[in-house]
């Protein structure tokens, strides 16, 4: 029985340690990336069933990397994480499939709760 896969996408080591700790303990099977071409190649290996992606990303931007994902797997789920009102990216963001998006510093029980929503862990 495989767990459903969580790619989280932060350049801040921080917030991908915190988040990986979060959902593994719930039992999801987690990846994390520092950059968009480490997104995009584990995406390719290993097909995340969603993804958490800061919008503002040294080199290649969230948007550029949601385009991407989106190219490589069309069903893949996108949850947004800014820091910044850039609410002009936001609604790009959400015109091109994100699900929904979370301010920082985002309330680590709505960011699961939203997870499980849109990606309930199958019982083994």
């Amino acid at each position: 029985m495989m767990a459903e896969k969580i790619l989280i996408v932060d350049d801040q080591f921080g917030i991908r340690i915190l988040l990986n700790e979060v959902f593994q303990k719930e039992g999801y099977r987690t990846f994390q990336a520092a950059n968009g071409k480490q997104a995009l190649e584990i995406v390719k290996m290993y097909s995340p069933d969603i993804v958490l992606l800061d919008i503002k990303i040294p080199g290649m931007d969230g948007i550029e990397i949601l385009k991407r994902l989106k190219k490589i797997n069309t069903e893949i789920k996108v949850i947004i994480m800014t820091a910044y009102g850039e609410l002009d990216m936001i609604s790009e963001a959400m015109e091109l499939g994100a699900l929904t998006y979370f301010a920082k510093p985002f309330d680590i029980t709505e960011l699961r709760e939203t997870v499980r929503t849109h990606m309930p862990l199958k019982s083994s």
